[in-house]
């Protein structure tokens, strides 16, 4: 499992591909899912690290 202090406070739909080792309309699949919260700024699309990561280990911190 990659450790979350190396990745920005917010995510990109990219970092979450690379931590998940999915593609690109996966990534965005998922995020525009409704499992976690995201922010949309225009057309980005920026997910919390604490949320996602939250959200991967099964809502355990």
């Amino acid at each position: 499992m990659k450790r979350k202090e190396g990745y920005p406070v917010a995510l990109d739909v990219s970092h979450i591909q690379s931590i998940l080792g999915i593609g690109r309309r996966q990534a965005y699949d998922l995020v525009n899912s409704g499992q976690f919260h995201v922010v949309r700024i225009g057309k980005r699309i920026k997910v919390s690290r604490e949320v996602f990561f939250n959200w991967l280990n099964g809502g355990e911190e």
